[in-house]
């Protein structure tokens, strides 16, 4: 009988991340600090983010960095995620391609998130932090980091975008069940929120908005720390478990992936599958395809600019070197919200710069179509955020069924997809609808982007 799923013993599970900025022929360049146009340093950083962050955010000596013992005990609850080759996927689509999937929707929260939550709230304890705030989109990486405060027994205070958070009802339910505190962004607590209430009344709210709020708060309120999600090194950094495992189990396969595919937001999950294989590619060992699945509707890795931005609306992050849509960009309201983000983490950024990897844009309805194909054949419905990376996927896969290629393909499930009901209730409605972006609407918000480092 052929083996369909493979999990690692857990005296096989890692216990180390992997630092690929080490190992990066480039390296990114450095975060500014808006006021003085001066790189960063760990002490500047360490006055929002927990200093262990800070130093890992900058760390581009060391390839591998050890996993805290506790840590790691909080990882085995739950590691390591199943390794899936997807059989009946395969049969659906007719494709000579062998399709695997990791599985990261399997832990209690559905979602990778939980794996930088948990070192990000334990650095914060051992420093003496008291409180944690941080902004979420779809929910995923709130629920995670409300569970992982709660853990360690911090406050926490979660601004959500607020299209989402009236898509996904839930998701905030999950974040107030484990006790966080949890506000629609823009909102009226902050100043960031207020003055972007006054420019525009009914903004739906983003990413970009939600960071401004959280930052704000942090740096108002006495022993509190941000925390963040995706984009930053050190995020990407505690998500390469989710890779390191999937290189153990592609050998217990006995194959290894031409291909390797996750969606695209500000990079966690993509770098936590893909780092961990592309540092065979900068050693030259290996020639594996790199694929971020975005939206069409929030093109920043095929249609923006590289260019020192913001990481949020109003201003109050350092300056970061990215693929982006500008921070004044309004993205449209998919479904996908965890995606709704301008820019790409400064690593991805580096590494599309550099060739090692691309992106391409995924149009809602296809997205959805792809879930919808996955679900029927592989019985997990996905977040519509991994929906992205099952449509590149089934892209590739289609590519090889043309060629006869028996292509490798590994794409990270990087949530489960049970609390976006209503999304795939809309779509089976036929309610939903595609949104692309016009040449224009970028130009406008990456035009000014050149003054902001002057």
């Amino acid at each position: 009988m052929k083996q369909k799923k493979f999990i690692l013993a857990e005296n096989e599970l890692p216990k180390q991340w992997y630092n690929i900025q080490a190992e990066m022929p480039n390296k990114p360049l450095p975060p500014i600090n808006p006021q003085t146009k001066e790189p960063m340093t760990a002490d500047d950083l360490s006055h929002i983010f927990a200093r262990e962050c800070s130093i890992q955010e900058l760390d581009q000596t060391h390839a591998w960095i050890d996993i805290p013992e506790e840590v790691q005990e909080k990882y085995r609850f739950y590691r390591s995620t199943p390794l899936v080759r997807a059989y009946a996927l395969e049969e659906a689509l007719g494709t000579p391609a062998h399709i695997y999937f990791k599985n990261e929707s399997v832990n209690p929260l559905g979602s990778h998130k939980i794996n930088s939550a948990l070192p990000q709230c334990y650095y914060c304890k051992q420093e003496g932090t008291t409180n944690v705030t941080t902004e979420t989109g779809a929910g995923q990486w709130g629920a995670a980091l409300s569970y992982a405060a709660k853990i360690y027994g911090l406050e926490c205070a979660v601004y959500q975008v607020k299209i989402t958070m009236q898509q996904k009802p839930y998701r905030s339910s999950v974040m107030r069940t484990f006790g966080a505190t949890v506000v629609g962004s823009p909102s009226m607590s902050t100043r960031a929120g207020k003055d972007i209430i006054t420019r525009d009344p009914l903004h739906p709210g983003s990413l970009g908005t939600a960071i401004s709020e959280a930052v704000e708060l942090a740096v108002t309120t006495p022993n509190c720390k941000y925390t963040l999600g995706s984009v930053l090194n050190h995020v990407a950094l505690h998500q390469t478990i989710i890779g390191l495992e999937a290189e153990k189990q592609m050998q217990m396969a006995g194959e290894y992936p031409d291909v390797v595919i996750a969606c695209f937001g500000g990079g966690s999950n993509f770098a936590g599958i893909a780092f961990p294989f592309m540092r065979h590619n900068l050693s030259g060992e290996r020639h594996t395809e790199f694929i971020a699945a975005e939206p069409e509707s929030c093109p920043k890795l095929t249609r923006g600019k590289f260019q020192y931005d913001f990481g949020d609306t109003a201003g109050y992050t350092p300056l970061l070197p990215m693929y982006t849509l500008g921070h004044q960009f309004k993205p449209a309201n998919i479904h996908a919200g965890g995606l709704r983000y301008h820019g790409a983490g400064m690593i991805i950024s580096q590494l599309i710069k550099d060739g090692y990897m691309h992106g391409v844009d995924i149009p809602q309805l296809e997205s959805f179509d792809a879930g919808m194909l996955f679900a029927r054949t592989e019985g997990i419905i996905p977040a519509p955020e991994s929906c992205h990376a099952i449509a590149a996927a089934i892209r590739e896969a289609n590519s090889c069924k043309k060629t006869g290629e028996e292509k490798v393909i590994l794409f990270n499930l990087s949530g489960h997809g049970l609390i976006d009901m209503p999304s795939y209730e809309q779509y089976l409605s036929g309610e939903l609808i595609n949104y692309r972006v016009s040449d224009e609407e970028i130009e406008r918000n990456v035009s000014q982007l050149e003054q902001i480092i002057k």
